[in-house]
């Protein structure tokens, strides 16, 4: 199966991706309403790539307000068959410093307000294995570009997504620590959820910018401590998606891009016409 596009989510402090040549910004809607920011579109190391900023330009939507559904189903119908999700984080481990990045294996859900699928209004109703939540491929990518952009990288961890917009309490970060969690953040699901479902290969930059609530030598987190890290982790993770898009390869012989093929429960005659077209871009190839 041939590589598309690559699509990049800037997480918090992460706004704009520089460097695009040829860019353009695309307007678009979808079944799920409108993205987060407009989609913008270029090429970077002569590959395209399409840019969105989960919380909007100027940081304008909370993490439970982000159209995950909307930004999702864009970036699929534009093409997009790679996503590289960056995240801010609080780290759970020691060794996981501020200003240090982690690649995630795996993810622990902790959200309970968020649409967790595109087929939630069935048929069809689907079951996507969701086992491995990250495309190893993209990770192992992901580790080299951002090791060889000099950043500290530990490879693999658990990422537990809490609902927020509040940071946890300090009990609550004792027991996620208890848990073996590595890092904790407010966006990575259902983004990776409904990334499954689109069949796109996946993977985070987990730029840790301080110890939650649980450290006993560190201040607990606060929006300032936050700030204060966010710069330069965002110039970290830039450089290494400058490395990474180039190292894409061109096809990709992981299982993401068939994840709905054994999936989709309900017989094709019931799945109507206007359902069909409406959910074209990511079923459209199941029912020609």
């Amino acid at each position: 199966m041939q590589t598309g596009v690559i699509g990049i989510i800037g997480g918090s402090g992460f706004y704009d991706l520089p460097g695009m040549e040829e860019g353009r910004t695309v307007e678009i809607d979808t079944p799920f309403g409108k993205p987060s920011d407009p989609v913008v579109m270029g090429r970077i190391g002569g590959r395209e790539v399409a840019f969105i900023s989960r919380h909007g330009k100027g940081h304008r939507i909370n993490p439970t307000n982000v159209p995950v559904r909307a930004n999702v189903f864009a970036l699929k119908a534009l093409g997009v068959t790679h996503l590289v999700s960056v995240s801010a984080v609080g780290s759970m481990k020691e060794e996981i410093e501020p200003l240090h990045m982690v690649i995630p294996d795996q993810l622990y859900d902790r959200t309970v307000h968020r649409p967790r699928t595109f087929f939630d209004e069935g048929p069809p109703v689907v079951h996507v294995a969701f086992a491995e939540p990250y495309c190893e491929h993209l990770r192992e990518a992901a580790i080299k570009a951002a090791e060889g952009a000099g950043a500290t990288v530990h490879k693999g961890g658990t990422y537990i997504c809490i609902e927020g917009p509040q940071f946890s309490s300090r009990a609550e970060s004792l027991t996620y620590r208890a848990w073996g969690m590595s890092v904790i953040g407010m966006t990575a699901l259902p983004e990776a959820r409904l990334v499954r479902e689109a069949e796109m290969c996946y993977a985070t930059l987990a730029m840790a910018t301080d110890y939650d609530t649980w450290h006993p030598d560190h201040d607990s987190v606060t929006v300032d401590l936050v700030v204060q890290n966010l710069t330069r982790n965002v110039q970290r993770a830039k450089d290494t998606l400058a490395a990474l898009i180039p190292m894409i390869a061109d096809s990709r012989d992981c299982t993401c891009g068939d994840a709905l093929q054994n999936a989709i429960m309900t017989a094709p005659d019931l799945i109507d016409d206007s359902t069909r077209e409406r959910l074209r871009p990511l079923i459209g190839r199941y029912f020609t």
